[in-house]
């Protein structure tokens, strides 16, 4: 693995480009959640595909798709990170999160659940707590019932963070948002619950949530126990695709009070809501969302509002 550019800062997140080798290129990022320092909370979001086949409409790492890397080319995404800080391979962090989110659908690589495997054997980190973010595509129920598994033996007790990203209950909408086939809200639901043991974290329902976009409180009960989900919302991102297929975001990033309303009516409903909004320099890093450094060095432009840090060479 060669990395050949970089972007960001340090103190906030920093996003790596690096060649695997045969022209295949992949993302890999870290961050901070401010205030809180390294050794108290670290995040690393690792690719689990080269590019992605999805293609939705909020996220660029779509139509570069080039394949599936290997369980130690996923880990020698992690071993770059975590050598740069602690060469030892031991991390003090309370918590250190490695989100499989970055670029690719995590569920259409097999590989991905060797590395959770390695994890554990591979890094003295008592904090480890790796997470699982899917749009759960149909035909990877293998994926699924062996996660379960390695979960259940390995990270218990809340060690383990699970997510289903579905951006709007409005059928139609969440098919042209994410379009491919998926298995639907009553087979996340019956998989939710045998997935879910005492001690375990809540499964979280992402919503990267665009204006017009619905959010209907009664179609989620229909099919989610608020005692078993909680809600997160996030704003879209402006990633280049998002800005092309007119995505504007309902939540702003400046004024969080923007999703007060939708949150309150989801409360009443039951559910733990959770507004993320990040750094709002993360936007110009790029370490929220999508393929950014590809895009950047493909197209050599800025997109408005967004992806405009400085690309530094290696």
């Amino acid at each position: 693995m060669k990395v050949f550019a970089v972007a960001g800062t340090s103190d906030i997140a920093t996003v790596y480009m690096a060649d695997m080798g045969e022209g295949r290129l992949i993302e890999f990022v870290e961050a901070l959640q401010p205030p809180y320092s390294r050794d108290e909370h670290w995040i690393l979001m690792v690719s689990t595909l080269f590019g992605c086949p999805v293609k939705c409409q909020i996220c660029d790492a779509g139509g570069q798709y080039r394949g599936k890397p290997s369980a130690e080319q996923i880990l020698a995404q992690i071993d770059y990170m975590v050598t740069r800080w602690y060469p030892d391979r031991s991390v003090p962090a309370a918590k250190f999160k490695i989100q499989f989110a970055r670029m690719g659908e995590p569920a259409l690589n097999m590989a991905v659940l060797e590395a959770l495997e390695e994890l554990p054997r591979r890094f003295d980190a008592p904090g480890l707590m790796p997470s699982i973010s899917t749009i759960a595509p149909h035909g990877t129920d293998a994926f699924f019932e062996r996660l379960m598994d390695v979960k259940n033996r390995l990270y218990p007790d809340g060690r383990f963070q699970f997510q289903f990203s579905i951006h709007t209950t409005d059928i139609t909408l969440r098919d042209k948002l994410i379009p491919v086939r998926k298995f639907d809200f009553g087979w996340m639901a019956a998989y939710g619950e045998r997935f879910l043991r005492p001690g375990d974290r809540k499964i979280t329902l992402n919503f990267a949530l665009a204006t017009g976009a619905p959010v209907e409180p009664e179609v989620l009960l229909r099919h989610f126990d608020p005692a078993k989900y909680l809600i997160k919302i996030t704003p879209v991102n402006p990633t280049c695709h998002a800005v092309q297929n007119g995505l504007v975001s309902y939540v702003d990033a400046l004024r969080p009070e923007s999703a007060r309303g939708l949150a309150e009516r989801l409360n009443a409903a039951g559910y733990e809501v959770i507004v993320s909004i990040g750094e709002v320099v993360e936007n110009q890093i790029g370490s929220n969302c999508g393929q950014y450094v590809l895009k950047y060095l493909e197209n050599q432009e800025q997109v408005k509002d967004g992806y405009t840090y400085q690309v530094l060479s290696v």
